[in-house]
């Protein structure tokens, strides 16, 4: 697949949001403290109302929506949904990993209504309190039933699991791969883990294990989820700055990908607030670097309308 040509209609990707409706399928996460102002009925119009706001002159063109909790019926909901609403060009779903079922139950998600749309899996692997969760044999066969579906994998793990994520990406190397969250780092403005450095400097425990996991190439790298994990209230660009900048050398720009979080990043500012931020990250960027990261990596990596290519990603 050749580079998107920056001469093309700009496109503007969401590599990361959800849906969901508690009356319907409940969402235990909810019920957590702090959560009270996303606790009720989320849907792709608020999505449509809340995102206003260009980046780079580019207005939202494509979502890519991903699961919320474990449950194969969530992951069928969000397909039949992406089947109805040209908004969503992906699905990032779930399924029991660890099933000596997992291949049947991918083909029998994909053979259903909205089958086509589901690009790749995700696991809440930051519940999992095992460091080797990743690496438990049915877990890995697992996976390896991902690669064979030609599907890809979100990783959705803390700061403290990203050696796990580093050694599944060297033990199944071509499974295409991409960290939700740029991994959670505890950026400045919250206390400070063990070896992390508040105050204008990425955390420095995160900064060295996120390193050894972009030495991997076939491994993208969401930008979302960065403003939940600074104080919700006070955050400023300057707690993220130095997050972006390691990444931005460690994966480089074609192998990052915008993402909102929404309706999550509400609890700190909202979809409009976090696009005003990655806007000015980006200033300095080339024009072709920008395009990479706001519709490029996530099209190629979602095989998103337009695009011929599977989800793995070129090394």
């Amino acid at each position: 697949m050749s580079e998107p040509s920056v001469s093309e209609p700009p496109s503007l990707v969401d590599s990361h949001h959800h849906v969901w409706d508690p009356d319907r399928r409940p969402q235990p996460w909810l019920d957590e403290p702090g959560h009270a102002p996303i606790r009720r009925t989320r849907t792709l119009d608020d999505l449509r109302r809340a995102a206003t706001r260009t980046i780079a002159g580019r207005r939202l063109t494509s979502t890519v929506l991903v699961q919320c909790v474990t449950s194969v019926p969530e992951t069928r909901e969000l397909l039949a949904l992406a089947e109805q609403d040209p908004l969503v060009g992906a699905v990032v779903g779930w399924a029991d990993l660890a099933s000596p079922a997992i291949g049947e139950v991918l083909d029998a998600l994909r053979s259903g209504p909205g089958g086509g749309y589901l690009r790749a899996l995700r696991h809440l692997v930051q519940a999992e309190s095992d460091p080797d969760w990743l690496q438990r044999p049915t877990v890995e066969r697992g996976l390896r039933a991902v690669r064979d579906s030609g599907l890809g994998y979100d990783l959705l793990v803390r700061s403290e699991q990203l050696p796990q994520a580093v050694r599944l990406a060297q033990r199944i190397p071509d499974l295409p791969l991409v960290l939700d969250h740029a991994g959670k780092p505890p950026v400045a403005g919250k206390p400070p883990v063990g070896g992390e450095s508040p105050g204008g400097r990425a955390p420095a425990d995160w900064e060295r294990k996120v390193r050894v996991l972009a030495a991997s190439p076939h491994v993208r790298c969401k930008v979302s989820g960065l403003i939940t994990e600074a104080d919700h209230r006070t955050w400023t660009i300057d707690d993220i700055r130095p997050v972006w900048h390691v990444l931005l050398d460690a994966f480089g720009p074609e192998r990052l990908m915008f993402g909102s979080d929404w309706p999550v990043c509400v609890l700190a500012g909202g979809w409009n607030r976090w696009a005003a931020t990655v806007e000015e990250l980006l200033d300095g960027c080339s024009a072709r670097e920008q395009q990479a990261v706001l519709s490029g990596t996530a099209t190629s990596f979602y095989r998103l309308p337009g695009t011929a290519e599977g989800p793995r990603p070129r090394t």
